[in-house]
């Protein structure tokens, strides 16, 4: 075994007698591996130093001899200081005399490592004092490398870190959190934490209790609450998440706490426009119906408890199809803003005015004293909605009809009470145009004519009437189709051609939904396996899946009975589910999603921004692609500022690594846009409408 090298030891001693007994202790060091070198005064000491290695200097402050005029009588304290600048690697170990022995323990501090007292010394305690001092300096050369590197990685790193002690006094911060609080770090240690770190409850504005001296006190682990906001020392404002732990000591004591906290005022504003979003309309900036909705049970509520009443009316614009077909739809959208604005003005401001859908427009009317104040209400807005409307240099003239319910007596629950004006809204229509008429338990016409078309549907599916029309989908990097959508079409025998928006929600409340799916599934599957067997682009198949549909006990097994039967590969199909269909049941939803993926069935999130999903709960979900709504897309060429929502989409979307599938792309201009911010599909009218199977069958076939 290879012996390790002696420690040079450089004793600086002017004395001969105490020179001769040190020299004769490391003759008689025994196991100990040192060697000696001697020079009489410190500038021999700095020359030596200059050109030898040394691991420990040995040093007399007694008889100290600095090679110079500065004194007789030098100071043992500049000696150190000087030595610790000429060697700041070797260890130093000072000998004294009693009465010098204060100057030595102060010497300590100033960078020794240890002293002996002279006449006081043997041999052993020499040689275990120098291997001390080795020991110690190697220590804390390896503890002040850590120290550097750990303080040049907090100053690098991109999240804001800030130390207390027991006490919650700043001991340290990097450059980030100097930053983000609005504080140098000298004037901030020493200061209590609320001092420079002041945080609010960004709803409340109250503040948050010190998160470091919980941590500190009970050593545990924590984060701040959500909706927490920073108040720089400027009153600049931003919202911040965090986590806080305990620091211990070698011991594990605990000596004080740690927080690490980030800028998410960014997220924190996505996150409020995507919430906006999933509330509002996009075209007039409205409540939409998931709002009101809520919004009529809190007004229930506030009625059922003060005893009073609530109204809801529902507004059907007349003959806005004529203006749809003549003047276009970008003057039918601003003609709808423009009617978002009339019935915003003809109402009080704890009211509220709700795009519903299409045309149709909801309102609610808080705690109303009787049904005439209602009456007064429907009064103005047909008043004011038979104004003319200028929209892009036309005059364009509107009229509506209008449903009232009244709670207590038309509903006791929202959904009850909005029906109840849908109801009473179609009465008015057949009365005529520019009317309004209250609900009555004799206006069921509507549920009449459901029944009839559900008796119809029955017989469809008996007769075969229901065929299968297909839209081809298109992979915007290359241009080239790469499947299609199956969408429903029901050939009536007296009424024609109806499609799916019709019959699709009758055939949900009838549950006739169940076997008709079974047989789109069965259409679908087939034809995709015989696309994908001729070499045609479109091989995956794309199928709409209804909530009833969804939630069937029997929904994975009659899926995978159409896969066995067909042959067609899982892969090759795609499920669109609405965001409202997954929330429904998150956790079940959740599960056969899981399945789903398993098999190797894709999965898409149809309608994407119309329903209330969230970026947490999205992740939650195994889905593999959104659909962004076709009103979303209408607007990037039609509405100023309407591309945001699309924007939002598509990052929120990148950030979970979900493809992106526009609908409804009309223009070359919306293509451009998609294109541009990087939509990977896309599908609408501007590439090919919903055709025949054999149709789409020409249209891809290779020349």
């Amino acid at each position: 075994m290879q012996k390790n090298p002696d420690k040079i030891v450089l004793l600086i001693e002017n004395d001969a007698e105490q020179t001769r007994i040190i020299r004769a202790m490391f003759d008689d060091q025994g196991s100990h591996s040192f060697t000696l070198t001697h020079v009489e005064c410190f500038r021999d000491a700095e020359t030596y130093l200059a050109g030898h290695p040394v691991d420990i200097i040995l040093l007399d402050l007694s008889r100290l001899d600095l090679g110079s005029q500065e004194s007789s009588d030098p100071d043992a304290l500049a000696a150190v200081r000087r030595t610790r600048v000429t060697a700041p690697h070797i260890a130093i170990v000072l000998l004294s005399s009693l009465d010098d022995e204060p100057k030595a323990i102060q010497a300590i501090h100033e960078g020794a490592q240890d002293y002996l007292i002279k006449g006081q010394i043997e041999p052993r305690k020499l040689m275990r004092t120098l291997n001390n001092a080795v020991e110690r300096t190697a220590v804390k050369e390896i503890l002040t490398n850590e120290k550097d590197r750990a303080q040049a990685t907090l100053n690098c790193i991109a999240d804001a870190v800030i130390c207390t002690d027991m006490a919650d006094k700043i001991t340290f911060f990097n450059p980030v959190a100097g930053s983000m609080v609005g504080w140098p770090l000298q004037e901030a240690v020493g200061r209590h934490l609320t001092d420079v770190f002041r945080i609010v409850d960004a709803t409340t504005r109250k503040p948050i209790l010190d998160p470091m001296k919980k941590a500190a006190s009970e050593n545990l682990t924590g984060k701040l609450p959500l909706n927490c906001l920073l108040i720089r020392r400027d009153g600049h404002e931003v919202f911040i998440e965090d986590s806080v732990a305990p620091i211990h000591d070698l011991e594990k004591t605990v000596t004080g706490a740690v927080i690490v906290f980030r800028d998410v005022s960014a997220a924190h504003a996505q996150s409020e426009q995507i919430t906006h979003l999933a509330e509002h309309d996009s075209l007039t900036g409205l409540p939409n119906r998931l709002l009101f909705s809520d919004r009529v049970g809190q007004a229930i509520s506030l009625a059922r408890r003060n005893g009073g009443q609530a109204a809801v009316l529902y507004v059907d614009l007349d003959g806005f199809k004529q203006v749809n077909d003549s003047l276009g739809h970008s003057v039918g959208d601003k003609l709808l803003q423009s009617v978002a604005k009339c019935l915003l003005a003809c109402v009080r401001d704890p009211d509220t005015v709700c795009r519903h859908g299409g045309d149709e427009f909801a309102i609610l009317l808080q705690d109303i004293n009787r049904p005439e104040n209602a009456a007064a209400t429907t009064r103005r807005i047909l008043n004011a909605l038979g104004e003319v409307h200028s929209v892009d240099g036309h005059q364009v003239h509107v009229t509506a009809s209008i449903g009232v319910s009244i709670y207590p007596d038309d509903g006791s629950d929202a959904e009850t009470l909005i029906a109840n004006a849908d109801a009473a809204m179609y009465w008015a229509k057949k009365n005529g145009c520019q009317s309004c008429q209250f609900y009555s338990p004799e206006l069921n016409v509507c549920a009449l004519e459901s029944q009839l078309t559900g008796e119809d549907l029955r017989l469809a599916l008996e007769r075969n009437e229901l065929t299968l029309h297909y839209q081809p989908k298109v992979n915007l990097k290359t241009g080239a189709f790469i499947g299609a959508e199956a969408l429903s079409r029901w050939n009536h025998p007296t009424r024609g051609t109806i499609p799916p928006g019709q019959f699709i929600p009758i055939a949900e409340e009838s549950g006739l939904i169940l076997p008709i799916g079974a047989w789109v599934f069965g259409e679908a599957c087939a034809q995709a396996r015989t696309w994908a067997e001729a070499g045609m682009p479109a091989k995956t198949m794309a199928v709409n899946i209804s909530g009833v549909q969804f939630q069937s006990e029997d929904f994975l097994d009659g899926l995978f009975a159409a896969l066995n039967k067909t042959g067609l590969d899982p892969g090759l199909l795609e499920l669109d589910v609405t965001e409202s269909v997954l929330m429904h049941h998150p956790e079940r939803a959740a599960l056969i999603l899981k399945s789903l993926r398993d098999t190797g069935v894709h999965v898409s999130v149809d309608n994407f921004g119309t329903g209330n999903s969230s970026l947490s709960s999205m992740q939650e979900l195994p889905v593999n692609a959104i659909k962004i709504d076709r009103s979303f897309v209408r607007q990037i060429t039609t509405v100023p500022g309407g591309t945001a929502a699309v924007e939002a989409f598509i990052g929120m979307a990148r950030s979970l690594d979900l493809r992106v599938i526009a609908q409804g792309v009309e223009t070359a201009e919306d293509l451009e846009f998609l294109w541009n911010h990087d939509c990977d599909e896309a599908q609408g009218n501007f590439f090919s409408r919903p055709v025949p199977p054999d149709q789409l069958t020409k249209l891809l076939r290779p020349n």
